[in-house]
């Protein structure tokens, strides 16, 4: 049976993206399962942002198929482990959550990296590409660490 990992954002298509994309390029796809999606509703269908896809490539990680969807309450059911890319984003997961089980699947991505210190990724959506390739190295690291738990 696979772990299922879903990386969250609010739009699914700059932080989660890059975050799915980044972790599954790491693991082995026979034993883990990671995906991505956002809470709002904004891009449903819609494919990551290029600069999102421009910064992946960069790395040698293609992220082209992925294709954004929103958060539900039935994903409590099928995954293991669920990132929130920032503070704003795991409050509206856990209004969400039905019980204290569903509350215990949710980390901020960072937290994986700095113990309870619950940091943001920022969201470079408005800034230059620069912001994007600093949220590929902090998504990175956080990644790495959550390989080194699995």
């Amino acid at each position: 049976m696979k772990i299922k990992i879903l990386m969250v954002c609010l739009g699914n298509i700059c932080r989660s993206p890059l975050a799915e994309g980044i972790l599954a390029s790491k693991i082995d796809s026979e034993k883990f399962q990671v995906d991505s999606c956002g809470t709002s509703n904004y891009h449903i269908g819609g494919k990551p942002d290029i600069r999102s896809i421009e910064t992946a490539r960069k790395h040698g990680i293609d992220i082209t198929n992925q294709r954004a969807t929103q958060f539900k309450v039935s994903d409590f059911d099928t995954y293991d482990f669920i990132y929130p890319m920032d503070n704003s984003n795991y409050d509206d997961i856990i209004k969400l959550a039905r019980n204290e089980k569903d509350k215990q699947k949710v980390k901020l991505i960072l937290n994986e990296l700095h113990s309870n210190e619950d940091l943001n990724v920022p969201d470079p959506y408005y800034g230059g590409e620069q912001g994007f390739e600093d949220v590929f190295d902090m998504l990175n690291k956080a990644c790495n660490s959550i390989i080194k738990k699995l």
